[in-house]
């Protein structure tokens, strides 16, 4: 190659060679880890959705059965026994004075 025109032609060539080869692998590189991304994400998304509709079919199931039960708390949950005489106590309470105000009404 004596010729400095034919050689700096040779040169260029092969710089454009390689800048299209690390393009081409840096393109598929990003299109691969996109595609990573996506499918991830899809992924996630599906499982985010089933544990929404698990929790929403649990609720009704709950609700249905007439227990509630409260995971949000994380604390201690009152006595059971404890919170049905609770409510015993009011109903008795109420149902005393229905009959005054029934009584009162005669």
């Amino acid at each position: 190659m004596s010729n400095p025109l034919v050689q700096a032609f040779f040169v260029g060539r092969a710089i454009a060679e390689v800048i299209n080869e690390r393009v081409e692998v840096a393109l598929t590189d990003a299109l691969s880890e996109l595609g990573k991304f996506d499918a991830e994400a899809k992924e996630q998304l599906r499982q985010f959705t089933e544990e929404v509709i698990a929790r929403a079919n649990r609720a009704a199931e709950t609700s249905a059965t007439g227990t509630t039960t409260d995971n949000t708390s994380g604390g201690d949950s009152p006595d059971l026994q404890t919170e049905i005489d609770e409510l015993r106590a009011e109903i008795a309470l109420l149902r005393s004075e229905l009959q005054k105000y029934r009584n009162a009404a005669r």
